[in-house]
């Protein structure tokens, strides 16, 4: 599904990941734990196609292809999402508005017609109601006035709509109290299929036991330092990073 050879990146000359290597095999949960400043978020960012990362080297392949020579709209469109930490506000673009042209864009690209209005109402309210979205929220401009817990519940709305192949979850847990992390969780385990692949990158085990990796690998210093099953997050929680620290020097 995604396969990470040698990544090589840095930022105002500052070097964040260092010939980072990682692959997520189809159907595949992975999440990524590690201290501030690994490059955890770095990676997410450099996926989707943000600006201001320079890749120096390596390749990020998506069933072979490399999203490096994509837009981040053609990545979007070849199945990426990501589902960021700090979910943006837009004042001016009504939350409908913004999810039926992002539903459209796709479509387009797959050569498809454009969604019909009921078709559209139905399948966002069907979405919401899994989800727990009050309708007013659905009425508002995208994200302004939301809460913490609803702006991620908003991205996962996004993410059962477009219904991607590859999922990045870049610390969704943060902000979240114990309900809103449920109701988020729920949403994504409702997602986990064949042919969908999820990276979760967290730094604290109990978003892991909502939704239950396959793989745990250890970022440290831009670096993949140890890979195991989910038991490793458990012994991250315990004695935490000090010993991986050492490994990626």
């Amino acid at each position: 599904m995604l396969e990470i050879k040698n990544l090589v990146v840095q930022i105002e000359d500052n070097r964040i990941l260092n010939g980072l290597n990682l692959t997520v095999n189809d159907g595949e949960v992975a999440a990524i734990m590690g201290p501030n400043g690994s490059g955890k978020s770095t990676l997410s960012y450099v996926i989707a196609g943000k600006a201001d990362y320079e890749v120096l080297d390596g390749e990020i392949l998506l069933d072979g292809n490399n999203v490096l020579d994509m837009s981040p709209d053609e990545r979007a469109a070849a199945g990426l999402f990501l589902a960021f930490q700090y979910p943006l506000e837009i004042p001016g673009v009504g939350t409908m508005t913004f999810l039926k042209a992002c539903i459209n864009a796709q479509r387009r690209t797959r050569g498809e017609g454009e969604i019909s209005t009921p078709d559209f109402i139905r399948k966002v309210n069907a979405a919401a109601d899994k989800l727990e979205i009050e309708k007013d929220m659905l009425k508002r401009a995208l994200n302004v006035g939301f809460s913490g817990g609803e702006k991620k519940r908003m991205e996962i709305l996004q993410m059962a709509l477009l219904e991607p192949k590859f999922c990045v979850l870049d610390e969704t847990d943060s902000g979240l109290d114990i309900d809103a992390l449920r109701i988020v969780s729920e949403g994504v385990n409702a997602l986990r299929a064949q042919g969908r692949s999820f990276l979760v990158i967290t730094h604290y085990q109990r978003l892991l036991d909502h939704i239950v990796p396959d793989t745990v690998h250890v970022m440290s210093k831009g670096l993949i330092v140890k890979t195991g099953g989910k038991e490793l997050a458990l012994e991250l929680e315990k004695s935490g990073y000090a010993d991986y620290r050492s490994e990626a020097a």
